[in-house]
């Protein structure tokens, strides 16, 4: 076998452990590995051969990691994020409160309404803030 061909190998390799790993930072090294099978194909010796792979895989690694897919995102807990839970940001009517809680027709069943912090408890409209279980925090 050629040196290319081992360096293809090493980057399909690579590929693979990426598809187990789920991030993108494998995919840029086998990207280095194939830029140093390119170099293996253009007979350039086996020290430049290496670094040429591993300047284009620290480039296309730091290149991924300045990129808006390798900034860490902020994460919204599940519950308080529209996104995920469509009943955020929804309205109901509460009839009557009774010590902070209330028990309100929404979608077609029965659910447990508490009042979020820092709001008032009378009767009226209020909007979903978060939703734990099967209990709706709402706010004015």
């Amino acid at each position: 076998m050629s040196d290319w061909s081992y360096w293809l190998a090493a980057a399909g390799v690579t590929v693979i452990l990426e598809l187990f790993s789920g991030t993108f930072y494998l995919l840029m090294i086998a990207i280095g590995l194939a830029a140093g099978s390119g170099a293996a194909l253009l007979g350039l010796g086996e020290a430049l051969q290496w670094l040429i792979a591993a300047v284009v895989g620290v480039g296309a690694t730091v290149a991924l990691r300045r990129s808006r897919y390798g900034q860490l995102q902020q994460r919204v807990q599940a519950e308080r994020d529209p996104n995920v839970n469509l009943d955020i940001g929804q309205t109901i009517h509460v009839p009557a409160w009774q010590d902070g809680a209330a028990r309100v027709m929404y979608r077609g069943a029965l659910w447990d309404v508490e009042l979020a912090p820092g709001s008032s408890s009378a009767p009226g409209q209020y909007t979903i803030r978060e939703v734990r279980g099967s209990r709706l925090i709402v706010a004015a």
